[in-house]
């Protein structure tokens, strides 16, 4: 069976993950898809990129070095809030420390934009999925989602920023929206469903 491994070791974002990639399948065959901590690989990777795309696939090689003929995805994503210059931006793991909950974080979001109108509130959640193939061969996708930054924390799905991002058409918090109307609008969700559909056209024309 093939293997897909998802350079990370969050549960929330596997979840999602696995949701999105239910059901792909190489030349027939279903592909199990597994956490890093799942595929039992362990790396200390140094995200000093500049951008989205270059952070995933520093992530996506450096799994792929030890991922034994998998396919290796990874992804970077962040939140940018316009007001505060696209902060957090491609430091959004890291914003606070790494540590921090993202109630602290998010608290002190909604602290800076104390009095900040709903017009000047705008934000995006940004993603690059970056792929690796077992004979080397790399590319990526990117995607993003429009919004802007609530008043306060909401809802008790999704993680990270979800709580104070308000997502139009729905008027709602992503942490609000049930785990398919997300996947459906998600940052995340388009970025890897297009890099599912490139993945099933391209590798189920060609043997890796």
């Amino acid at each position: 069976m093939q293997r897909i491994i998802f350079a990370t070791g969050n549960e929330g974002k596997m979840k999602e993950i696995r949701e999105i990639l239910s059901g792909f399948t190489i030349k027939g065959e279903p592909v199990e898809v597994l956490s890093m901590k799942e595929a039992d690989i362990q790396a200390q990777i140094e995200e000093n990129g500049t951008s989205f795309k270059e952070n995933a696939m520093l992530k996506a090689k450096a799994v792929a070095d030890m991922a034994k003929g998998a396919i290796v995805l990874a992804d970077d994503s962040g939140l940018e809030i316009d007001y505060l210059n696209r902060e957090p931006g491609i430091y959004s793991a890291r914003y606070m420390g790494e540590d921090t909950s993202y109630h602290v974080k998010n608290g002190n979001l909604i602290e800076r934009l104390a009095g900040v109108p709903d017009e000047k509130r705008t934000a995006r959640f940004m993603c690059a999925i970056a792929c690796v193939l077992p004979n080397g061969e790399s590319f990526t996708q990117t995607a993003a989602i429009e919004g802007r930054i609530g008043y306060e924390e909401k809802g008790g799905n999704g993680f990270g920023y979800d709580p104070i991002f308000l997502v139009p058409p729905y008027e709602k918090s992503a942490a609000q929206l049930a785990p398919e109307e997300k996947n459906a609008i998600s940052h995340r969700g388009k970025a890897l469903r297009a890099m599912r559909e490139y993945l099933e056209e391209y590798l189920n024309g060609k043997a890796l």
